[in-house]
């Protein structure tokens, strides 16, 4: 019996609204072997996540459209398996419990090395 889930490459959301970030991280990503869908606003990373399912949804919490909590706490509401990391220059937002961002969710604060997101993203997927 062979195990196949090592063949596919692990499906990433990327949600941010800074072109040249969502560039920078989406290369980062895909040069680590991930498989990665970018979009620049929430809500439009929401409707790609109706169609098919993501492993990891990585987004920014300030964004226009929808917010990345907004699109995180939906996320999860569509797929309870879904992985969420968030990458902000606000933590203190993604840590406050009143804007019900999923518990579970990891966040990486900017600015970070391009390293560090691969290896989160890694243990977060390995979980």
């Amino acid at each position: 019996m062979t195990d196949d889930s090592f063949l596919i490459n692990p499906k990433i959301l990327l949600a941010e609204d800074d072109n040249d970030m969502r560039r920078f991280l989406a290369k980062a990503l895909q040069n680590a072997g991930y498989a990665v869908t970018s979009f620049d606003n929430g809500l439009a990373a929401y409707n790609r996540l109706r169609e098919e399912p993501f492993e990891l949804l990585l987004t920014d919490i300030v964004m226009p459209e929808m917010d990345g909590i907004e699109l995180a706490r939906r996320a999860t509401e569509l797929d309870p398996e879904i992985k969420v990391m968030f990458i902000t220059g606000f933590a203190a937002v993604a840590l406050n419990p009143d804007n019900h961002a999923p518990r579970q969710a990891k966040i990486l604060s900017k600015p970070f090395h391009l390293r560090d997101l691969v290896n989160e993203v890694q243990r977060l997927l390995a979980a």
